[in-house]
Parts: structure tokens; C-alpha cells; sequence
């Protein structure tokens, strides 16, 4: 029933041009190494990892309010969700849905643990130095050292799922071990944020 619900909301809703291709290539930390000052080059490595920070897929559940976005242009979400833990579950289950219906968006993206992230969390509206600070904030990143952070960036199926967006979606660019090693490049040479 949820389903259909949604499905006759996104039927129902606008079909919302989706903005061209956002996907960029990703420069392996090997692409750095000729930097030689090694605060230069960890800023250069955070800002190639940031790629994937602020492309749709991650931006989209991390807004810097209590609604999401949603498509490569950020608009706002249709249907209508304000922050609150499990709303999202009202449409999102634990997988990608490609819809079969006739409906402006070609697929459901979806995950176990589907949800806004908290607003501690928000990175929208945010310069590369503050979203880079806010990563390394323990009262503001879920409670993870450096280590952890490499960790979630590099194996967490739901920053995975950035790869794997469903149908009509465009992937993060690069792919999750490519940016797993960036940001691990990056705090071996300090963890420093760009200005």
C-alpha cells in the first residue's frame, strides 16, 4: 500500500528534468604525489574525495534543513518529507524499485537504513573547509576518529548505495574503493581542510 502511495504521488508530481550528467572522473591519490608540501597536497586530496561529498547522491540526504532534496538538480523532494527518523521508510524500503509505471523518476533508490542524515550532519549551503571540518568533528560525524571515517567512506554499504543509485540516477563519481583510498591518502598526509 506505502508503495502505491508513492507511486501514484510521483505519477502525480511534475516530471522534473533531471540536470545533464553530473558525473566527473576521480583522480586517484597517485595524481597528488607531485605536490610537494604536504598540507597543499592532503587540502588538494580532500578536495578530489569532495567530488563525491558534494555530488547529488550524498547532497541530497544531507541537507541543511529539515526537508531533503532529490535529483542531480536538487529540487525540492516530492512527495513532501520533513526530518524525523523512519519518514523516509514511508517510501524507500530496502532496495533500489525501479517503477514500471509511467511516473517522473524511473526507479525508488532504497536501503535498510534509508533516512536523512541528522542535521549535524547537514553539509548543503557549506563551503569545502567547513564540510571538511564538520568530518573530522566527532560531536558532528556520528562520533568517528579518522579511522572510523575511513572506514565508513570506504566500506559502508549506504555510502555504497552512492555508486549504485537505481535507475535514471547518476552515480558519484569514481567508485567507493577509489574514494575509500582518497580520503585515506588524505589523513596519512595530516587531514588537512581546505579554506
Amino acid at each position: 500500500m506505502k508503495r502505491l502511495l508513492c507511486a501514484v504521488l510521483l505519477v502525480s508530481s511534475p516530471a522534473w528534468a533531471q540536470a545533464p550528467n553530473t558525473r566527473e572522473e576521480l583522480r586517484p591519490p597517485s595524481a597528488f604525489a607531485s605536490i610537494g608540501d604536504l598540507a597543499a597536497r592532503s587540502r588538494a586530496l580532500f578536495s578530489e574525495a569532495a567530488k563525491v561529498l558534494t555530488n547529488p547522491r550524498c547532497m541530497n540526504c544531507h541537507p541543511n534543513g529539515d526537508h531533503p532534496t532529490q535529483g542531480n538538480d536538487r529540487h525540492v523532494h516530492l512527495p513532501p518529507v520533513t526530518r524525523g527518523v523512519g519518514t523516509c521508510q514511508t517510501c524507500h524500503t530496502g532496495h533500489n524499485y525501479t517503477l514500471h509505471e509511467k511516473a517522473s523518476y524511473r526507479s525508488i533508490p532504497g536501503h535498510p537504513r534509508w533516512d536523512m542524515a541528522p542535521i549535524e550532519m547537514a553539509w548543503q549551503g557549506k563551503t569545502l573547509g567547513e564540510i571538511c571540518h564538520q568530518l573530522k568533528d566527532k560531536e558532528r560525524n556520528g562520533g568517528r576518529d579518522l579511522a572510523l571515517l575511513h572506514e565508513h567512506a570506504a566500506s559502508d554499504d549506504l555510502v555504497a548505495w552512492g555508486w549504485e543509485p537505481g535507475e535514471g540516477r547518476d552515480p558519484a563519481p569514481g567508485t567507493q574503493k577509489l574514494f575509500g583510498e582518497l580520503i585515506q591518502t588524505w589523513i596519512d598526509t595530516g587531514a588537512a581542510c581546505p579554506e
